[in-house]
């Protein structure tokens, strides 16, 4: 093949290789907040259904003076809402006000150190001063810039941290902070909690001890007694011990039945004393993350009524998982689908220097990265002494997927692809969401997410995990965000409703954001 005669190729392996990127240099380029309401021109019809906020979040800053941030999570949390009433939409952004926000304006430098960033010492300060400033700990950045979440009602931005701000919907405001720590022992929380249908939340954090580190889940109750409550009730369902003591692994979200809770314990490992040295060495958390491709994936089942950590661990190959898609039970087994990667080194490919490069420098990046893929596992459930070894347990689904015992407490699994061979050619897919409302928990047939044919989503996908056939929605120049999907208010069908996601238009003078409203209300339809 002729590379400067074909835009794409798709090698017999599988793999999507790609010549010609388009630089998406601006998706990193700082953006000014417009708190005001801004009148948008809606092109179609939106449902007169479709009514309240739309809000989203993510990083909107990354420089301070002549500092910049290292990596895309560093900018500083820049949230939006598209309110849609009436088939219109109006739109309005804002920056958190964290502390670490103000701290940056009013200073004009990097003042708090963040995923990739290491905050330099005050050049104001005396050497003395400034080389003492090397041995403190690593301050907790309160930058919440990864998603809007729910607690007892009420809305938050979030972050990785034990830190979450309080915003009003309506205004995207900031009126409140929360410390996770002052209501329970951890160190952090995922921004990706669950939620049951009484409104009960669960959510994952660690835990450093002289012990070693641990994995918590975390149950918030679904109401409050007095108006100014946050996570008044928050417990801790059930503490995981860290199979290494010192190198818990990375993890962005768990997985949720109706009975279980799922850690997925990957091989994706932290360095908690590169960590605590970092400020020393001015290395960012990213360089103390790494993969460990000789170790096992472990599947960690707690039950959620009695906290109780099953003995038996199920085991799978190395893999790395940021999203998953739903879990469910069903016959004796737990049905969990992910999106998994074979290599766990991607959080780390997107430092911005990277999501700023052009043509054959940004052409390597993404062809030197693994894909993302839907896959299933099937976990039997009531695995005993008495259970033999040696034979495929998972006689009870339609799954392809396998669960063999090997030892007593320890089951091997194998997964099922979730797609077809054309997803190849899409890049794999990423940020998978379901009719959540209706069908978290319980078996379903459809998932929305986005194919990555670039370092971020360039196509929004629509999965029927029944068929393993998918739809697309694709436009040159545009880049989907996760997509969430709204269901009809007289729906009948899993997938009758709407999908919604914020399309960036990186490439286009003077416009930065747009919106899209995807129609997938039955299988044979095409996207509208």
């Amino acid at each position: 093949f002729d590379l400067n005669s074909v835009p794409m190729l798709l090698l017999y392996t599988g793999k999507l290789y790609v010549h010609g990127l388009p630089s998406i240099e601006n998706l990193v380029r700082s953006a000014e907040h417009t708190p005001e309401v801004i009148s948008t021109r809606v092109t179609g019809t939106i449902p007169d259904w479709i009514t309240g906020n739309f809000l989203r979040n993510g990083p909107g800053k990354f420089e301070y003076g002549n500092q910049t941030f290292n990596h895309w999570f560093d900018g500083m949390a820049l949230l939006h809402q598209f309110k849609i009433a009436k088939g219109r939409v109006t739109y309005r952004s804002r920056f958190l006000s964290s502390d670490c926000y103000q701290a940056n304006n009013e200073n004009n430098r990097i003042m708090v150190s963040e995923f990739g960033t290491v905050a330099l010492p005050d050049p104001c300060k005396n050497f003395f001063h400034r080389f003492l400033s090397r041995f403190e700990l690593p301050k907790a950045t309160d930058n919440a810039s990864v998603s809007f979440v729910t607690y007892k009602g009420d809305y938050y931005v979030s972050t990785e941290t034990t830190f979450m701000h309080k915003v009003d919907p309506e205004t995207l405001e900031t009126t409140g902070k929360v410390d996770w720590s002052k209501f329970i022992a951890v160190n952090g929380a995922t921004a990706h909690p669950h939620n049951d249908p009484d409104g009960t939340t669960y959510n994952m954090g660690n835990s450093y001890t002289p012990k070693g580190a641990f994995y918590n889940i975390i149950r918030v109750p679904p109401t409050k007694s007095s108006p100014e409550e946050t996570l008044e009730g928050a417990t801790v369902v059930c503490s995981i011990p860290s199979t290494d003591k010192t190198k818990p692994s990375y993890y962005h979200s768990f997985a949720m039945s109706k009975n279980y809770v799922v850690f997925i314990e990957q091989p994706i490992k932290i360095n908690l004393l590169k960590v605590v040295t970092g400020k020393l060495t001015g290395k960012g958390i990213s360089d103390s993350v790494y993969w460990e491709p000789k170790l096992d994936t472990i599947f960690h089942l707690i039950d959620k009524k009695t906290g109780k950590l099953s003995l038996v661990k199920y085991h799978t190959k190395a893999m790395s998982t940021f999203h998953q898609i739903n879990a469910f039970e069903e016959n004796g087994f737990l049905l969990m689908d992910m999106c998994v990667s074979d290599d766990g080194q991607a959080i780390n490919n997107y430092m911005v220097q990277n999501l700023r490069k052009s043509g054959e420098a940004l052409d390597e990046v993404y062809n030197t990265m693994c894909r993302v893929f839907p896959r299933r596992f099937v976990l039997p459930l009531n695995v005993g002494t008495d259970t033999p070894c040696g034979t495929d347990l998972n006689k009870e689904t339609d799954s392809t997927a396998t669960a063999i015992k090997i030892s007593n407490n320890k089951v091997f699994c194998t997964h099922e692809d979730l797609h077809g061979e054309d997803l190849h050619f899409y890049g794999g897919l990423e940020f998978p969401q379901i009719n959540y409302a209706k069908y978290n928990t319980r078996p379903y047939r459809y998932f929305y997410g986005c194919g990555f044919r670039h370092l971020v989503g360039d196509t929004l996908i629509k999965m029927d995990i029944h068929s393993k056939q998918m739809k697309v929605w694709e436009r040159p120049g545009l880049y989907p965000s996760e997509p969430v999907f709204v269901p009809s208010p007289d729906a009948t069908e899993e997938d009758d409703g709407v999908v919604m996601a914020v399309v960036i238009t990186p490439n286009k003078v003077n416009t930065l954001t747009s919106s899209c409203l995807a129609s997938f209300r039955m299988p044979s339809r095409s996207l509208t």
